[in-house]
């Protein structure tokens, strides 16, 4: 069983990525593999998904994600594409956000994903999910953040620079007086 596979990302295709450990390559399936550089060091979260006519390797940029897999794969009816497919769509906090409030709808978007697979979703996983919530409420705030300083007309570059350092865990109105505090002119 594997872990984590970390080395060098030498070829992207369209599904998968091959990285190279120690001159070993790996063919690993990952939900946006454009998201990686040919030639960049990487840390992949791995899960591997033996069937009779196939070994497949499945590669996840955090461990967050990596866990939502997992916990989606105990959902009866879903397997690994349709797992894949959900983690490639969306945010893991938005997809555990969904789970949590029961909201079906959003759920049955992903591909391979039906109205009956969403109600399972909820059904198994409501109260279960054992993501580092933490992280996806510290997401969530600096979201917030970021979402109220672009309507007050900041740029992009702007907001990732004031927003850099920012303790995720505090209350989203405390952050966005810091982040404004850091763009005010010097005088």
């Amino acid at each position: 069983m594997y872990s984590y596979l970390k080395g060098q990302i030498t070829e992207i295709e369209p599904e998968k990525i091959t990285i190279d450990v120690h001159g070993v390559g790996y063919h690993v399936v990952v939900p946006n593999p454009f998201d990686f550089s040919e030639g960049e060091d990487r840390k992949l979260y791995i899960y591997q998904h033996v069937r009779e006519d196939a070994h497949t390797l499945f590669g996840f940029a955090t461990l967050q994600e990596k866990r939502l897999f997992d916990q989606l794969l105990s959902v009866k009816g879903i397997g690994p594409k349709s797992a894949l497919a959900v983690i490639a769509a969306a945010d893991v906090s938005e997809v555990v956000k969904a789970i949590e409030t029961g909201d079906t709808k959003y759920l049955g978007r992903f591909p391979g994903i039906g109205p009956k697979a969403s109600h399972q979703m909820v059904l198994d996983l409501r109260g279960k999910i054992e993501v580092d919530t933490l992280n996806v409420q510290a997401k969530r705030n600096l979201d917030e953040v970021e979402d109220a300083l672009r309507a007050l007309g900041y740029k992009t570059r702007e907001i990732e620079r004031a927003i850099e350092d920012l303790d995720p865990n505090a209350d989203t109105a405390g952050l966005i007086k810091q982040a404004l505090r850091r763009m005010a002119p010097k005088t």
